[in-house]
């Protein structure tokens, strides 16, 4: 996986410390970019977010994650495989593209479309879960792009930024995805 695994976009590589955690620790920390997300709502350390890295750079497990970069080589995000059950061949996903200029123009589809090949073609999973905090249209529309389709809704389910919000259940099976996609 030396240049990683690429899409038409973005190609998704494994995390380096030298040339990712500077950004990871700018978006962290940024209101706009984790509005929509679980964390971010706390000051992310440097040495918290370095910790972090070192825990997810390792080989092995039940998480993988990248980093995004698009085919020229900007690092733009971060996508991973977490939470992976291989008695019972599922993971819960995950993207965020921490670029706010680069939003709006297929990077987080494509990487999630790449994301998706390895955890079928490499990982030999069967069924992937995701899930959005209700009102992150862009990233409904990016997984719904991605194949993604709605199983649930969990109402008022976490706190977020002085209101409970409702949670948006996904999935994407082997099969839905194998299929060839009529226009």
């Amino acid at each position: 996986m030396a240049t990683g695994w690429e899409g038409k976009l973005v190609k998704l590589v494994p995390l380096d410390v030298d040339q990712h955690l500077d950004h990871a620790v700018k978006w962290m920390n940024d209101p706009d970019i984790t509005q929509y997300l679980l964390v971010g709502d706390f000051p992310m350390t440097r040495l918290a977010e370095r910790e972090w890295f070192e825990a997810h750079s390792k080989v092995g497990g039940n998480d993988i994650q990248f980093a995004i970069e698009t085919v020229q080589g900007k690092h733009i995000g971060f996508s991973g495989v977490h939470r992976i059950s291989w008695r019972d061949g599922t993971a819960v996903t995950g993207t965020l593209i921490g670029e706010k200029g680069e939003w709006g123009k297929g990077y987080g589809t494509d990487a999630a479309g790449v994301r998706t090949r390895y955890a079928f073609d490499v990982l030999g999973l069967r069924i992937l879960y995701s899930s959005v905090l209700a009102g992150n249209d862009r990233s409904l529309r990016m997984l719904t792009k991605a194949g993604y389709r709605e199983c649930g809704r969990m109402p008022k389910r976490h706190w977020k930024r002085g209101a409970y919000v409702d949670e948006i259940m996904l999935y994407l099976d082997r099969e839905s995805w194998a299929q060839p996609q009529t226009p």
